[in-house]
């Protein structure tokens, strides 16, 4: 599928700053690629300090005037990804976009030294504890921004469809027993839900923000991308027939709607809350993502759950 929307479409982002967790690889690094190219401060989450150093090279090396930072975050430690959040305060007065593209997908069950699935932690909860230690930065930024300057991206995908019949499964939330793309699937429906609470409470659509602090939210499908996602995902032996058939897109387009909803100047006020597939087209997501009420209370479930342990 050829690109309808590409990153020589972004503005100048010079004085701009943004983070992009996974950014050592795949769809997170081109979105730090071309968030560089663009003049734009960079924060590179990576788990890997040799990893994240190897990458900025790499960035560098092909945009010499790239500004990107390290940012060391272990999406499997949530003590981890507050301390990635202090760093960034600490370091930066403005922050102008948050996309939380790192994740796993179909990965063997295993249990975080937090007591949470792997899956559910990396993809849903330590984006959501990150974006929370970072709303106060990025809502002051917004203060002193046109409006849309500042957004939040969640990186989820269409296989948020196939998450439990009831959405999520607060009982138990490791979901063990399930197979592996259903975990899969419930943490790429929590994003969804994540984005729907967050404009609820500081976009511009959702009825309770200022004007004047308003942040701009979007979750998205990134694209069928030939990713390292695939190659250790469990069951995956169908991807080499998908990569024969050219069904895979490139992990540079992959990035392409992440670009387009973090800084794309066609994004608008009324498409804050909403979800896009490529290239930066709205969809409607499954009927679950949809819920207003799920959202809701996944919002104050995780909020319990995380004060209660101290991450917040």
């Amino acid at each position: 599928m050829a690109p309808t929307w590409t990153p020589d479409s972004l503005p100048d982002l010079s004085g701009r700053t943004y983070v992009v967790t996974g950014g050592n690889t795949g769809i997170g690094k081109w979105t730090v690629h071309h968030l560089a190219r663009r003049n734009a401060r960079v924060f590179l989450g990576s788990r890997s300090a040799e990893k994240g150093q190897k990458a900025i090279s790499e960035i560098q090396a092909s945009v010499p005037h790239a500004k990107v930072e390290l940012l060391i975050m272990d999406l499997m430690d949530l003590s981890s990804v507050v301390a990635a959040a202090k760093e960034v305060a600490n370091k930066s007065s403005t922050l102008h976009g948050l996309v939380n593209s790192a994740g796993i997908m179909a990965t063997p069950f295993f249990m975080t030294k937090d007591g949470y699935e792997s899956q559910f932690e990396t993809n849903y909860l330590s984006h959501w504890v990150l974006t929370w230690h970072l709303l106060p930065l990025l809502q002051r930024t917004a203060r002193t921004s046109p409006p849309g300057n500042v957004r939040i991206v969640n990186v989820s995908s269409m296989g948020h469809a196939a998450a439990p019949s009831e959405g999520i499964k607060f009982q138990d939330t490791s979901l063990k027993h399930a197979f592996t793309f259903r975990r899969y699937g419930q943490s790429k429906l929590a994003n969804i839900l994540h984005t729907k609470a967050l404009e609820r409470r500081y976009g511009p659509n959702g009825g309770t923000a200022e004007r004047s602090t308003a942040i701009w939210n979007v979750s998205l499908h990134p694209g069928n991308v030939d990713t390292q996602l695939n190659r250790k995902a469990k069951g995956s032996s169908f991807t080499p027939v998908l990569r024969y058939l050219g069904v895979f897109m490139t992990p540079e387009e992959g990035s392409y709607t992440s670009l387009f909803a973090v800084a794309g100047t066609e994004l608008k006020d009324q498409d804050s809350g909403s979800y896009h597939i490529p290239f930066g087209k709205k969809k409607t997501p499954s009927k679950m993502a949809q819920d207003v009420d799920l959202a809701e209370k996944l919002w104050n479930w995780t909020e319990k759950e995380m004060r209660s342990k101290g991450f917040i």
